[in-house]
């Protein structure tokens, strides 16, 4: 199987090593391109690989993945961060992708574990990361797409690899002001592209990790008001997204909204359950309990639990909050070892 592994880095050294110490069990070319860095990152690449270029920063993340992808040995190449670790690499699976078609992107799975309150969540996706770079190429200042070189549609397909992504850990985000600095591209892009819908949600989205959850709120209806396709890929978490920041603000009545868009995520666990908490807000539990069953049972969600404990323990509150223990204690019970859920058990009964 012949992969490159294609990194940008800067300021980078206290994740590399755990990066690169994975990667390497599994592709032998690798391609570090440095765009700055004042620490030993470089030093910790060249103990892995003598493939170690300088990018001359120019705020400009897609000229820089595409100085990388043009350093790459191989035309098959894989796209991580520094701040991505592989967990699983299925050699054999990955070696049948390749060869099946050079025009097919593979997606990655990307766990990225979050802070909410005293709880780590785990916010599970599905990213672009494997292709061949004869076909396609970055376009985009900041949070760059893949686009195919002749311009056209192209399809994706799940690949076997999953990694973990640390980055956007609270600690992690105050140590690097990755938030800072992506806002000030997006503005900026924003500047140049005012009626792209997709810079405007992910201004919303680093509006929300730095908790300025008004100014999301502000970004993810101006991204709505510009979105052309709802079935577009990042569609459906603007959506999403958009509500959890009206619940933030506690705006509930205008997160109602969200309700319009059901035809378009029916098979959606986690629209159902921002659904279930925006009528739980809004006093309307037996609507809240009907959308959070909805979600139980369904395809794995984007939030670790959105098909199974966390609704259960959503509904296991409202009876609960109803006066209705018994069957508060049913749901609770159907949470497993789900720390909350353990908690009200424990209270309820005494």
């Amino acid at each position: 199987m012949k992969l490159s592994l294609c990194m940008i880095v800067k300021n980078e050294e206290k994740n590399l090593d755990q990066c690169l110490g994975q990667v390497k069990n599994h592709i032998d070319d690798i391609i570090i391109i440095d765009t700055g860095s004042t620490d030993r990152t470089k030093e910790t690449a060249l103990k892995y690989t003598n493939k170690v270029y300088d990018f001359e920063w120019c705020d400009d993340f897609a000229k820089a993945r595409n100085y990388s992808l043009s350093k790459a040995e191989n035309d098959w190449v894989l796209v991580l961060d520094a701040d991505e670790v592989i967990t699983h690499f299925d050699k054999n699976s990955v070696a049948n992708f390749i060869r099946s078609s050079d025009k097919v992107v593979g997606r990655i799975k990307r766990i990225n574990p979050f802070e909410e309150g005293k709880e780590i969540k785990k916010y599970i996706e599905r990213v672009n990361r494997l292709f061949n770079r004869k076909y396609f190429h970055y376009e985009g200042i900041i949070h760059e797409q893949l686009v195919a070189k002749d311009r056209s549609d192209y399809h994706t397909k799940p690949v076997d690899i999953e990694v973990d992504h640390i980055g956007y850990l609270n600690e992690v985000v105050s140590a690097t002001n990755k938030l800072d600095r992506n806002i000030k591209l997006l503005i900026k892009a924003i500047q140049d592209n005012p009626e792209d819908s997709y810079l405007y949600y992910q201004l919303g989205k680093s509006y929300y990790k730095a908790k300025d959850y008004k100014k999301a709120a502000d970004n993810f209806y101006k991204a709505i008001t510009l979105c052309t396709n709802f079935q577009y890929e990042y569609a459906e978490d603007l959506i999403e997204s958009y509500g959890y920041s009206l619940l933030q603000c506690q705006r509930y009545a205008d997160a109602m909204e969200l309700i319009n868009y059901r035809h378009y995520y029916e098979n959606s666990p986690d629209y159902h359950f921002i659904v279930g908490l925006i009528y739980m807000n809004n006093g309307y539990f037996e609507e809240a309990v009907k959308s959070f069953e909805k979600c139980i049972g369904l395809k794995e969600g984007k939030i670790e639990g959105i098909n199974s404990y966390m609704p259960n323990y959503n509904i296991g509150v409202i009876y609960e909050v109803l006066g209705l223990k018994e069957q508060a204690v049913f749901y609770y019970k159907r949470c497993g070892q789900y720390p909350l859920a353990v908690e009200r058990l424990n209270k309820i009964y005494g």
